[in-house]
């Protein structure tokens, strides 16, 4: 190789290098694509994680981003392939078939239950030690949190509004709609001798006050709604509180963040030591528990053997980006966790009131920037 010729390569390894570390890169270039495809190995050097609410989707809106993001990771990249991702969201309240569809349709492409978890579908993994014990479920439209529920495998499931049909003096301040009363025609009638394994509170509740009531009434009396003389059997435990998602604050399409299922459980805690000088034990899955995240990566790892088979799977997860708006539960999961965060400015966050809480790997105006951001950033690397 001559001298000229050698120069000439230099020449071009540079402008590559410069090119791929510049974020604002215009479409991919095909001799890239070409040399990458070449050079790299069978499968993806990066894997990523998103939350939906003030990511993805604002309200009912598609934040106008998305879509071009999640092409990215289709295919449209300087790798030429498919880059493993899944969505995870502490919202929840109906089945993960329903809002894969419903995510389906809004975003424009298809999202399988294999690659999406709500705050309470890490709850799979228990569902055995609760599956003939009675449990109360909190959260959610009338008939909706019972349904997941039982799609899991929850098979004695109460809700607060069956034990105000049985006894309307436990919350005398609520009187059933016309919704409540279609929900309750289909349900057996509440049988106050039952002792409760758990109270679980699936998504955000709707009737704050009776919850409480409830919740506080059945954690005083060893698991009973009313107070009960009889002695525990062989083997009767604390009742578990269980609570899916600790967020205080969510993004809506309001112009500020609403309070969420981390503010019904403050409340509650409050109520509850006011009451008896303490609060009570709970357990806490959602974003940024490490229960959450190390369902997400199982999740990932089948997504990307999914994607890329491999003869052997060693299990082995490549850099993983979680892309988020809430420092409290995206960014700080995710440092946890060991991946590499992306904090967006399109939902909680705001960058007027000063630093995050928890820092990021990287912070960018939107989930394309992001994206675009983490490949380079991995491409660079295999150059």
């Amino acid at each position: 190789m001559n001298a000229l010729l050698k120069h000439s390569l230099a020449i071009s390894r540079t402008q590559s290098r410069s090119s791929l570390q510049n974020i604002r890169l215009s479409p991919f270039s095909r001799i890239s694509t070409r040399s990458l495809q070449t050079s790299s190995a069978k499968r993806p050097p990066l894997a990523f994680a998103f939350d939906i609410d003030g990511v993805l989707i604002r309200g009912e809106q598609v934040i106008p981003q998305a879509k071009r993001a999640l092409e990215i990771l289709e295919g449209d990249n300087e790798l030429g392939m498919k880059i493993p991702f899944v969505l995870i969201t502490n919202g929840g309240g109906t089945s993960e078939t329903i809002r894969c569809q419903r995510l389906s349709k809004k975003l424009g492409m298809e999202i399988s239950v294999s690659q999406f978890m709500q705050s309470h579908t890490v709850l799979k993994s228990i569902v055995h030690k609760y599956a003939e014990k009675p449990v109360l479920v909190l959260g959610g439209r009338p008939g909706a949190v019972p349904r997941v529920a039982a799609e899991y495998g929850f098979r004695n499931v109460s809700t607060t509004l069956d034990i105000l049909r049985w006894n309307p003096s436990v919350w005398p301040f609520h009187d059933l709609d016309e919704t409540e009363k279609a929900f309750l025609e289909s349900r057996p009638t509440f049988d106050p001798s039952t002792r409760f394994s758990a109270i679980i509170v699936f998504h955000d509740p709707r009737n704050w006050a009776l919850d409480v009531q409830i919740t506080c009434d059945i954690l005083r009396s060893d698991g009973y709604v009313l107070p009960s003389s009889k002695p525990r059997k062989t083997g009767d435990d604390d009742v578990k509180l269980i609570f899916c998602n600790p967020d205080l604050l969510w993004g809506s399409d309001y112009p500020t963040s609403r309070i969420g299922q981390g503010g019904f459980r403050a409340a509650f805690q409050g109520v509850y030591k006011a009451l008896t000088g303490s609060e009570y034990p709970y357990v806490q899955y959602g974003k940024p528990t490490k229960a959450t995240y190390r369902f997400a990566e199982k999740l990932l790892r089948d997504r990307l053997q999914e994607l890329h088979p491999l003869d052997v799977d060693d299990g082995h997860l490549p850099n993983v980006y979680m892309i988020g708006d809430n420092p409290e539960s995206d960014i700080a999961g995710a440092n946890a966790a060991g991946w590499h965060s992306v904090l967006v400015e399109t939902g909680v966050y705001d960058r007027s009131q000063g630093s995050p809480a928890h820092r990021p790997t990287h912070l960018v105006k939107d989930v394309e920037k992001a994206v675009r951001w983490a490949v380079h950033r991995e491409i660079s690397r295999l150059l």
